[in-house]
């Protein structure tokens, strides 16, 4: 089938437009045919992905199933998938049709909820196959403003402050990337990625102002490129947009928050700061080390304190996306294949902790830890379910998040023994607020009346429930078939990363010895 990739980015988005044009009025009727036609669209989605994946041939690590057209003022319309980007693919149309199913009790403005989910979706899928700077450029910053929408309508009491919070946040780190890519237009007479992966931006070093810029113009467009995805993953210090957002978008928007949107940045890391500018990846990166080391340990012991459960599993993915970062900036094989497979797990894990904090949420209308307490003795199937999570949350063996962590600490070992070890500590760490957080919702005597009349998990929330468990035990305990798919990909960004380096060596030691 020919333009598969084409079909799969722009099938929600023919969805969206199919319920703005012709789903005519309000009422009941009209807000469950919505829902059923943004479900079935996703599902549709995700079902042709799967003919994407099986078509992917792993073996080769160069762009498959390209797409090409001249489009608006001579830009270009490319699209493809790599070993590192097919699994972010399927990754989105696997979340997306649980997300629908999840918001099945909204009630307000229900046709415009399920067009914003819609066309998210699309813009997500586009940010991970679109093979030409513009269209990159124009899918990344698009997806902010249905995010924004999302939660500045449907979102808690502070939803205005938490939705401008987050579109200034991550606009404002993208305005410097933009500069950067005009910057790479410029210096290589294309927008086209494949060519500008092979291309050699400049890395002589110079001085500005009396700085000495060590790494040339490749340190100076990897921090642009740096402040944008650094906001979106989100990094320590830059990640306080992101615990507002949580807690004020509904649950839908937490689960693509968390599971898809912040993989954007791991994504961009991958896709231009290690291929394009390995120079400046390799003057900056003990930098991002010990600050993605920070993150792991100042988050989770921030996360310790919360006593909103939103904000704590938030402060989780912040902590969690440390060692994405880490894993990728160890630039090996083990430190990035992890630093992979940690964001498809965190995907699953920590979306599927923000539906089990909506499934109470929904019941009880507060988030306060302090409002729950006993839950096993009335919600056994959610006390199960919550448990799974929080372990593989916690990285134990056999779950997928196990699988992640492990291997970027591996990666990160063999670089900076100092900066594994305080990482390590954030193992710990998220075992102390996991149990923690557990122990006060599910355990102990059902004490508060408020909670005595609460009714368990519905068949509903429990299909919703069912993929994300597979996913999480079954590569947990086989994570070959991710493993597999990333590993050719992975190996040939390594190599040409590590040539690059040995090529520049001159270069850095010249201007170190300057220096």
């Amino acid at each position: 089938m020919d333009n598969l990739l084409s079909i799969v980015t722009f099938l929600p988005a023919l969805a969206a437009a199919i319920l703005a044009l012709f789903l005519r009025g309000g009422g009941e009727a009209a807000d469950r045919n919505a829902k059923w036609l943004a479900l079935i669209a996703t599902a549709a989605t995700f079902l042709v992905s799967l003919i994407i994946l099986a078509q992917f041939d792993a073996s080769n690590t160069g762009f498959q199933m390209v797409e090409e057209a001249d489009w608006l003022l001579g830009m270009q319309y490319k699209l493809g998938v790599d070993g590192i980007s097919v699994l972010f693919v399927l990754l989105t149309t696997f979340i997306m049709p649980l997300v629908i199913a999840a918001s099945w009790e909204v009630k307000t403005r229900v046709k415009e909820y399920m067009i914003a989910f819609l066309l998210l979706e699309t813009l997500m899928l586009g940010v991970f196959m679109a093979l030409d700077l513009v269209l990159f450029y124009l899918f990344f910053e698009g997806g902010l403003i249905p995010m924004f929408l999302i939660i500045g309508i449907w979102g808690g009491k502070n939803r205005i402050y938490a939705s401008f919070k987050f579109f200034l946040y991550t606009f404002l780190g993208s305005v410097l990337m933009l500069v950067a890519m005009v910057a790479m237009y410029t210096d290589a007479g294309t927008t086209d990625i494949p060519t500008l992966l092979s291309h050699e931006f400049a890395s002589e070093s110079f001085s500005v102002l009396g700085i000495h810029v060590l790494g040339g113009m490749q340190t100076l467009m990897f921090l642009a490129f740096f402040a944008s995805f650094a906001v979106k993953m989100p990094m320590w210090p830059v990640h306080t947009w992101l615990p507002d957002a949580h807690v004020q978008a509904p649950t839908a928007g937490s689960v693509v928050l968390a599971s898809i949107l912040l993989k954007m940045g791991g994504y961009g890391f991958l896709r231009f700061s290690l291929p394009m500018f390995p120079v400046g990846s390799e003057v900056i990166g003990p930098l991002v080390l010990w600050l993605s080391a920070i993150a792991i340990v100042y988050t989770s012991l921030v996360a310790l304190v919360q006593e909103d459960m939103k904000k704590l599993i938030a402060y989780s993915s912040v902590a969690h996306m440390g060692y994405v970062t880490m894993g990728i900036f160890a630039a090996n094989q083990q430190g990035v294949d992890g630093a992979i497979f940690q964001m498809i797990s965190h995907g699953f894990v920590s979306g599927a902790l923000f539906l089990c904090v909506g499934v109470i949420y929904d019941r009880m209308h507060t988030r306060d830890i302090d409002a729950y307490g006993g839950l096993v003795n009335r919600m056994p199937a959610y006390a199960l379910i919550f448990m799974l999570f929080t372990m593989a949350n916690v990285g134990l063996p056999g779950t997928s998040g196990f699988i992640g962590e492990f291997l970027t600490l591996v990666g990160v070992f063999q670089v900076n023994t100092w900066v594994a070890a305080v990482a390590a500590a954030g193992v710990i760490l998220s075992a102390s607020y996991g149990l923690w957080l557990y122990r006060r919702v599910v355990m102990g005597d059902l004490i508060k009346e408020s909670l005595r009349s609460i009714t368990d998990m519905s068949r509903r929330e429990k299909w919703i429930f069912a993929p994300l468990v597979v996913a999480t035990i079954l590569f947990g305990v086989y994570p070959a078939p991710i493993l597999d798919t990333i590993g050719p990909s992975v190996e040939a960004l390594i190599s040409q990363y590590d040539v690059a380096v040995e090529n520049a060596q001159d270069v850095l030691h010249v201007a170190n010895a300057g220096h």
